[in-house]
């Protein structure tokens, strides 16, 4: 028996926050980008296609509502916020870890957002070239193109800060 559409979602929930929290360089705002995508998710599960990967129709949507609310905040001049240095503080042995964690972090957000985006899709959420160009909507070339420049930013932007 195959899983339920809900059991697929929820599945796939965890890869989802990490792309979001990715997307949009700050925790909270990932996760708030992660419940917008898993309310449209629901509101039109009739769209999606029955044995074709949820987790690819759910990341496209999830960038579909990022590119949308990066316009908006385009439109009115916001931008996201930076994590406070304040959080990377922690007493469990793993604050080295922690900051070099954050260093990424921040380097990610530095990236040009279709860099980030393919550096995401393919280092961090192991999808093939080809699955992370169907989810941008993309040439499989250019997708190989923005991960090559955003792997090379990221590595340079990582050397500097050392």
């Amino acid at each position: 028996m195959h899983p339920t559409f809900e059991q697929q979602a929820l599945d796939a929930l965890p890869r989802l926050r990490r792309f979001a929290a990715g997307l949009a360089g700050h925790p909270a705002d990932g996760d708030d980008l992660c419940q917008m995508t898993i309310e449209r998710a629901l509101a039109n599960r009739d769209k999606f296609q029955a044995g074709t990967r949820i987790d690819s129709w759910m990341y496209r949507i999830m960038r579909n509502i990022w590119i949308d609310e990066q316009r908006a905040r385009n439109r009115r001049n916001q931008t996201f916020v930076v994590d406070e240095a304040g959080l990377l503080v922690g007493t469990d042995g793993a604050q080295e870890a922690q900051v070099e964690l954050a260093n990424v972090d921040r380097a990610l957000a530095m990236l040009p957002p279709e860099q980030r985006e393919a550096v995401l899709l393919v280092m961090v959420e192991g999808f093939s070239y080809r699955e992370a160009a169907e989810i941008v909507n993309c040439p499989v070339g250019t997708l190989n193109s923005r991960l090559v420049r955003g792997r090379d930013a990221l590595l340079a932007i990582l050397e500097q800060s050392a």
